[in-house]
């Protein structure tokens, strides 16, 4: 096994060389984030390491995801005012928005593979991923499989995101800020964020409040529809 030390570099490494190959090539799919997992699921299949030994050696490389975060939040300042003045709105369409996710993916988690700790896992992937893990681990989930759904809802966000949004015809900065930033987190928002300042502060904006949202109403629809599901009849 390696040190702490060297997983953290390797990542750092391989994360650059994507970086890299994606500048040269301004080519969308070849994400920095996709890159790296791509390469580094087969190493770690090769060593035989799993998930949890390789998160708890890079946990310092997660723990960089909260200032990232807060590094977000300089585009939302930019918007602070129209923000203000439309915050019931916002937070009414976040609240139903949160709801929504998590009971459709606990509920179709259910009827396609009937396995509780699967189906906890799944109903978080919407969120930042220390918030997703630890909501998770509380409603005794599977953990692993919830920071795995946290990066694909990222990586489809920031990779199909907005293509997918102009599509259907949703063309409003604000709307589609909004959509990726509560659908895929800080993955999706920094990706957007290159479109324009307002998708990043709206995106920014969704990131923040989804999270506190989920963090307040997820174990609560969660929980309980563990026990309606578990409860013999």
């Amino acid at each position: 096994m390696l040190s702490a030390l060297s997983y953290i570099l390797l990542t750092i490494i391989i994360y650059q060389i994507s970086a890299w190959c994606q500048r040269k090539t301004s080519a969308i799919w070849l994400n920095p984030m996709l890159l790296t997992i791509s390469a580094l699921i087969p190493i770690m299949l090769w060593q035989n390491i799993s998930f949890q030994y390789y998160f708890a050696q890079t946990k310092e490389l997660s723990n960089l995801l909260e200032p990232a975060v807060v590094a977000l939040g300089y585009p939302l300042y930019q918007h602070l005012k129209t923000i203000k003045y439309h915050w019931r709105l916002f937070l009414s369409v976040l609240t139903l928005g949160v709801a929504v996710v998590v009971v459709i993916s606990f509920t179709l988690s259910m009827a396609l593979i009937n396995i509780p700790e699967v189906a906890i896992a799944l109903s978080y992937k919407s969120v930042t991923t220390p918030i997703g893990i630890a909501l998770t681990d509380a409603s005794g989930g599977n953990s692993a499989i919830t920071a795995f759904a946290i990066i694909l809802a990222g990586l489809f966000g920031a990779l199909l995101g907005p293509s997918w949004l102009n599509y259907i015809g949703v063309r409003s900065a604000k709307a589609q800020g909004l959509a990726i930033g509560a659908a895929s987190h800080a993955l999706g928002t920094s990706t957007i964020s290159k479109i324009s300042y307002e998708h990043g502060a709206y995106g920014s904006l969704a990131l923040i409040v989804s999270a506190m949202i989920t963090a307040i109403i997820g174990p609560l629809l969660v929980d309980n529809f563990v026990l309606f599901y578990t409860t013999p009849l």
